[in-house]
């Protein structure tokens, strides 16, 4: 269930019956929303990817421990993509399984990763390798609190919304297009139409497919590329969004090399991307200023481990064109010429 509200709103929970989870930035923020309860316990971790790891979830599952809280307590998570995926992990172990609730508050997480149900943490310094599906029982967004956020933080937020058009909503693309001025000054009709418009579309989608056996694949369109990236580059060092966009960007690279994406798409997408200040050369310009040699290899290398690989073999989710999208299999050789 997805509530929208006008003022940041948490779930009211009952004191002995639920707990809060938020990290250092969105703590403040987290005990001025509508709703919130100041005698139930709150977690709160560091800020940012460094944070998202197994000492974390202990963290919070200890905390729940230590009151008292039986399976039908709830675990309120309050906070981007990093707090929300953790929250629910967290919650989808404690007892075998309490209530989650979420309040996202990055255009990241109210537009992908609050929705859906993927949990986790990073894990040798692989990118969500230990989760769980558990989707949320309640999905609390306030798109106001976007205009709270950092101009980078939001931004990243927007690759997101970038690839759930290409999927599945022409319209928006269009808007993306046509009102990129507007979209980055963060006009509050415009941040609404893309968060309801994201929210809704993968909404559908995981409806339809839980545990990522088909369509919901799509949705990792670019991250098989960008979670390669942030591995190599080192987790907190590239934001999650301009490392999907540079993903998007590569994917696109991939089928025009096999033939398969149209190349009037491809220069559309690109456009976008750029337009947004995203990079899309073939090495991204982080690595090349390391100027290591192997940089092809070493991403090459992280994608091995990815979570979409079937038998040992990494699949990539790539397009035809706008909607018209694929998973396939694709010869190491291939990808390495589009990383150089």
């Amino acid at each position: 269930m997805v509530s929208f509200y006008d003022r940041v709103t948490v779930p009211a929970l009952e004191s002995g019956n639920g707990l809060y989870v938020a990290d250092t930035n969105t703590a403040p923020l987290l005990k001025q929303a509508d709703g919130f309860n100041p005698e139930c316990p709150l977690v709160v971790l560091e800020a940012g990817e460094p944070a998202k790891n197994l000492r974390s979830i202990e963290h919070i599952l200890k905390t729940a421990l230590d009151a008292s809280l039986g399976r039908d307590g709830v675990f309120a998570g309050f906070g981007g993509g990093v707090i929300t995926d953790m929250t629910a992990f967290a919650a989808s172990l404690y007892m075998r399984g309490a209530r989650c609730e979420l309040v996202p508050t990055t255009l990241l997480a109210m537009a992908d990763a609050a929705i859906g149900g993927k949990t986790g943490v990073d894990f040798e310094n692989y990118k969500n390798c230990v989760g769980t599906f558990y989707p949320a029982q309640h999905i609390h967004i306030a798109p106001s609190v976007l205009a709270t956020l950092p101009e980078p933080e939001y931004r990243s937020g927007l690759a997101e919304v970038v690839k759930t058009a290409m999927l599945y909503d022409a319209e928006l693309l269009d808007l993306l297009e046509t009102k990129h001025a507007e979209i980055l000054r963060g006009e509050p009709s415009f941040r609404y139409e893309m968060v309801n418009r994201c929210a809704r579309a993968k909404a559908g989608v995981v409806e339809r497919d839980l545990r990522e056996s088909g369509e919901r694949m799509f949705l990792n369109l670019g991250h098989t590329f960008g979670h390669a990236l942030e591995s190599v580059a080192g987790f907190g060092t590239i934001s999650h969004g301009e490392a999907v966009a540079w993903g998007i960007a590569r994917a696109l690279e991939l089928g025009l090399r096999l033939g398969i994406t149209d190349p009037g798409y491809a220069d559309r997408i690109r456009r976008i991307l750029t337009a947004y200040g995203w990079p899309t050369d073939a090495v991204h310009p982080l690595m090349a200023e390391r100027g290591a040699a192997d940089t092809a290899e070493k991403l090459l290398a992280a994608m091995k481990n990815d979570k979409k690989k079937k038998g040992g073999v990494v699949r990539f989710v790539l397009q035809r064109t706008l909607t018209d999208t694929f998973v396939t299999e694709v010869p190491d050789s291939a990808v390495l010429e589009i990383l150089r």
